[in-house]
């Protein structure tokens, strides 16, 4: 999406929140710390100051590497071991602001080799926004990120990907490589952008797993049991953006929940989004901002740690 100029300020604001946000977020990821709460403590924080949940926040450990949201009683915590992703979205008006980091925990014995792995998505991250104007193409984006990661002897995950945003809307054209695909396609002066580099021990390809808990309507249309339309009222709500199924359990029971969104997936109406695990189960880290492109780049993500 090409920004106007007003669009260009919520779409800062929204990065601006979302930075906070993941930042915060950041400081509540402690070993044993219940994944779960932290999860609602970041949401509740972003509505606290102002914007509005882009996508369910989302934390993906170890080998995942996105798309993990756990349910309301999931009992699961951090451990000392962990390798952890956090993604946190925020929209102003249905402008958004995209950003994630790793964290690790000096009490892991592979600290050092994890904080390697660590770095070299955050250095291809910066070394691709260093590239970032009007009129650079999205393969010397990849090629950047590509190099980087590998002079850590590591792998970039290729079928993962930095995207534009629109307005209510999360991936948008154009796909922003982490590889080097020879896209000769350029980037536009005020385009809306994400990038997220993803650095693996592994063979650098992901699959679906199964048990999706994160969704996004595809289309709207009639249902046939109540409780579906029930349900796909509340799914209406948010305004056509990705949810996960806690939300939708704060209202209506698990059980209730599981048969409409099962319903709903059956009539093509929402689309499920399964946690993403590395072929070979590598381990994998992320760094992500969410930039306004111009000459020099607007960080929108950007905050002091």
């Amino acid at each position: 999406m090409i920004l106007s100029e007003e669009d260009v300020e919520k779409a800062i604001l929204a990065g601006k929140i979302a930075g906070k946000a993941l930042k915060y977020g950041q400081t509540l990821i402690t070993p044993d710390a219940r994944i779960v709460e932290v999860l609602d403590r970041i949401e509740e924080y972003i509505i606290q100051n102002g914007g509005e949940i882009a996508f369910p926040a989302q934390i993906a450990r170890n080998d995942v590497a996105a798309h993990s949201c756990p349910l309301a009683d999931d009992p699961q915590t951090f451990l000392p071991t962990d390798i952890i992703k956090l993604d946190v979205g925020v929209h102003v008006d249905g402008f958004i602001g995209d950003n994630a980091r790793t964290v690790i925990f000096r009490e892991n014995p592979e600290y050092d080799a994890l904080k390697t792995l660590k770095t070299a998505s955050e250095d291809a991250l910066q070394n691709a926004i260093s590239v970032i104007r009007p009129g650079v193409t999205l393969g010397e984006i990849g090629l950047m990120i590509q190099e980087t990661i590998m002079r850590y002897d590591l792998s970039p995950i290729k079928n993962l990907s930095g995207h534009g945003l629109g307005k209510y809307a999360v991936h948008q054209h154009p796909t922003i490589p982490n590889f080097d695909t020879c896209d000769k396609t350029v980037l536009q002066e005020n385009q809306h952008i994400a990038i997220e580099p993803f650095a693996t021990t592994g063979h650098g390809l992901i699959y679906e797993s199964t048990n999706a808990t994160l969704f996004s309507v595809t289309q709207i249309k009639p249902v046939r049991s109540q409780f579906a339309r029930e349900v796909l009222k509340d799914i209406q709500t948010f305004n056509a953006l990705p949810f996960t199924t806690r939300w939708l359990t704060k209202k209506h029971s698990l059980a209730k929940v599981r048969l409409a969104l099962a319903e709903l997936r059956q009539a093509g109406i929402i689309h499920d989004y399964p946690p993403l695990v590395e072929s070979k189960h590598g381990l994998v880290s992320q760094t992500e901002h969410t930039l306004v492109v111009r000459e020099k780049p607007i960080i929108s993500t950007l905050v002091d740690d």
